[in-house]
Order: C-alpha cells, then sequence, then structure tokens
C-alpha cells in the first residue's frame, strides 16, 4: 500500500492506495465522489475526465498514486463558491446539453479545459475537442451549443437545428 495525498477541490485528502489503484477509484471508492463517471475503463469514452494540475486527464488512465501531490478537480468542484452552477454547467442545463447525463460531468470537465486554452473556439473546434467524449443520447448538438453559450458566443448562429 501507498500512502497518497493530494488536493481535490480545494481539500486536502490523504488514503491508502494499491499500486495499481487507478485515480478514478480513488476518486469515487475512497473519496466517495461519485460524479465522476466510469463508463469503459479503456480510455476511449471521457466520462471520467478530471482535471490534474490544471489539464484535462481520463482518470481511467491515472493511477492514484501518480496524482499524489497533485491538484486534482472533479465536477462536484465546479459549481461557484455559492453553490450556484458555474457558466458551464448552467449553459448545460439551459441548451439542454444533457439527457441521461452518464456523459455529462466528463463532457463538462473537457468542456473547461477546452475554453481555458481556447475562449472562443469555433464549431469545428469544439467538435474536435469533444472527439474523446462519447455521448450515446443527444447526438452533441446541444453539447455544442451549450459550450458555445459558455464561451459568449453567438448560439444561433452555428449548429443550427
Amino acid at each position: 500500500m501507498t500512502k497518497v495525498t493530494m488536493t481535490v477541490n480545494g481539500k486536502t485528502v490523504s488514503g491508502e492506495v494499491k499500486g495499481n489503484t487507478l485515480l478514478t477509484e480513488f476518486l469515487r471508492e475512497d473519496l466517495r465522489l461519485t460524479g465522476t463517471h466510469v463508463g469503459c475503463d479503456t480510455s476511449q469514452c471521457g466520462a471520467c475526465v478530471v482535471h490534474v494540475n490544471g489539464e484535462a486527464v481520463k482518470s481511467c488512465t491515472m493511477f492514484a498514486a501518480e496524482a499524489d501531490g497533485a491538484e486534482v478537480k472533479t465536477i462536484e468542484g465546479m459549481a461557484n463558491a455559492d453553490g450556484s452552477l458555474s457558466v458551464i454547467q448552467q449553459a448545460f442545463q439551459d441548451y439542454h446539453g444533457l439527457q441521461c447525463g452518464f456523459c455529462t460531468p466528463g463532457m463538462v470537465m473537457s468542456a473547461a479545459a477546452l475554453l481555458k486554452e481556447n475562449p472562443k473556439p469555433s464549431e469545428a473546434e469544439v467538435r474536435d475537442y469533444l472527439e474523446g467524449n462519447i455521448c450515446r443520447c443527444t447526438g452533441y448538438h446541444n453539447i455544442v451549443r451549450a459550450i458555445m453559450a459558455a464561451s459568449g458566443q453567438d448560439v444561433p448562429a452555428v449548429a443550427a437545428e
């Protein structure tokens, strides 16, 4: 067993993990942060995206021990300090960027990473960036609209219905 300590959503946490414990497992099972979803365990679906030291990471591809000392942000840490939804989360709600909601945490985390890198992405850039995230319900149309709205761009002009 290895002791790991990291800052998750602004709070320092520690735990004992086996060497093969994935970051996803540590977040969900040890810390009970179940917003990070496990969809495929093969890095294909993006449901497990979190931010590690400010970078989007598929947490099913990273060992918890690799995050020792890191700053980790999960979907639970995306809300504003007063508990209200972040701009991205609100846009997903306003533009119906979710249906079953399974992919939504990973999509929101990926969207946040995209908008950090590229505050005003084109529709094509949004679609390209989301290539590593799978949604089986929405067809991505409203997800793209939500991300465009969160970027402050004119939504009706993009992703026309």
